[in-house]
Formats: C-alpha cells, structure tokens, sequence
C-alpha cells in the first residue's frame, strides 16, 4: 500500500526535476540571446580582388583626360596642388580617406572598366590605360602648395598732428597646412593644401615704437566661424586710412582659390591700444 508520506516524497522529487530542466532550458535561451551569429555587426571586408583590379592609371570615358592613378592603397592625381588619398573598396562603395571619408556607390567595375557615382549622382565612367606615356600625367613630387613663399614688405608714412608716423606690414609665409576639399572634373572630393601666413603690423612715431605685434589666423576666431576658418588663411592687412581714434588697417581672411573672404578692422590707437571688428 502506497503510504501518505511516499506521495509527498514523489511529489517533490518530480518538481525538483521540472524545477531543474526549467533552469537549463532557461540558461541556453540566454546564452543564445548573448551570442551573435558571425554576420551580425562585422565590419565590412574590404574586397581586394576589387582593390587589385583598380591598379593602374584611369582615363575618362569621353574625352580620354586623366581622371587618377591608382597604386597600392593610394589614389593620385594628375593635379600637383591636390594631395593623394588612402582608399578602401567595402562591397560596391569607393571609400575615399581624405578629410570627409567620401563614399560612391560603384555602377560596374572591371580590369579595364571602372563606372561609378559622383558626390552629385552623376555617373563617371573611367577606362583603364595601358600607355605608359600617361604616367607624364602623374608628377611623382610632393603636392605644390598654392601662393607660398611671398615675403610681403610695405610701409607707409603718415604726419598726424605734425607728428611723423612711420608704419610696417610684412606678411610671412610659414608652413602651417591649410586643407580645403574640392572636386575635380569627375565630381570627386580632392584635398588641396596651402599654407597659412603670420603677419607683423609695427606702428612708429618717429623714434617711439607705439606697437608691434604678430597676427595669427586664431587671432580672428570670433568674427568668423569656426568650420570656414578652418580653411582659410590670413591673406594681407593694408592700410586703409587714420582719424581721431587711431590707424586702421584691413586685415584680409580668405578660403584659397575662391571668392570667400572675410575682412576684419584693426585699429591701432595713438597710445599703442589694439581693437578689431567686422
């Protein structure tokens, strides 16, 4: 006869067991839930069977200019101001490692057919070149840097109050890079570098040196903003006239190669003070 007390004993060794399958099962649901199948967020490989392909020197399509040379990990241009950029192939993108990491959108791709989609959605077709007469094209120098090496001397002479007031300006070149992107024929982001100036403005009444002073690009942060500054350069200051509160002068900030511009007015008072406005 099945005692009270061995039901219970039954009882409880059945749901010891269920209570322990339920806590395996509910170990695996988590560990699956933790894992990631191997696709999920890897980071794109990069296709060097593509990357192989784009070796070589490419000519536009229509007109057979020279649109880049392609050597290694490296895009170059046939430009000598524009500097050569780092690439990837992800899939069906060209990624262009320059100052804003540009993507295009491949169209088709071949030993000797390279077709894709420029910043504006226009579609580039490029051949490949087997003349070796095209690498003329590609200057293995460093990029020249545009209005470089102009050391800018200018005086004036002024007689205020029949006071004799002697002033020098002398811009000088320096090697801070300056980087601005543009885009070349085929609608691709290019950097182009320049080189920033320092200039000295020194303010004399006769003998008496009433100011002298560096100016750097920084020195106008507040007037203009932060992301156009960063692609400008501090162009000249000239004299623009004298009055009751001091020496003006106009100090030019412009982005290389393009009507953007900025001027600001530096004041020198007859005391030496410094003031400067839009």
């Amino acid at each position: 006869m099945v005692t009270r007390r061995k039901i219970m004993e039954s009882t409880r060794v059945a749901a010891f067991r269920w209570c322990s399958l339920c806590l395996v099962l509910l170990f695996f649901v988590s560990c699956g839930r933790g894992q990631k199948s191997p696709s999920e967020d890897a980071p794109a490989r990069e296709d060097r069977q593509a990357k192989q392909m784009l070796q070589g020197i490419w000519l536009n399509a229509d007109d057979e200019s020279p649109a880049f040379r392609v050597e290694g990990d490296t895009i170059f241009y046939p430009d000598s101001t524009s500097l050569p950029a780092a690439f990837r192939i992800l899939g069906d993108t060209l990624v262009l490692h320059d100052a804003s990491d540009a993507r295009y959108a491949i169209v088709r791709q071949s030993n000797y057919i390279f077709e894709f989609r420029n910043q504006s959605g226009d579609l580039v077709k490029l051949v490949k070149s087997d003349e070796k007469d095209d690498l003329i094209d590609f200057s293995t120098e460093k990029p020249k840097a545009i209005n470089q090496n102009q050391l800018i001397k200018r005086d004036t002479v002024l007689m205020i109050d029949g006071k004799r007031y002697h002033c020098y300006v002398q811009v000088n070149p320096t090697t801070y890079k300056v980087f601005k992107t543009t885009y070349n024929s085929e609608g691709v982001s290019v950097d182009n570098i320049y080189y920033d100036n320092i200039i000295n403005l020194a303010v004399y009444q006769g003998t008496r040196k009433v100011f002298s002073s560096d100016f750097h690009k920084a020195d106008f942060a507040k007037f203009i903003d932060e992301t156009q500054l960063k692609q400008c350069i501090l162009s000249d200051m000239t004299f623009r006239k004298f009055n009751d509160k001091g020496i003006l002068y106009d100090a030019s900030i412009s982005v290389p190669d393009s009507p953007i511009g900025y001027v600001v007015e530096v004041l020198v008072s007859y005391d030496g003070r410094l003031t400067m406005k839009p």
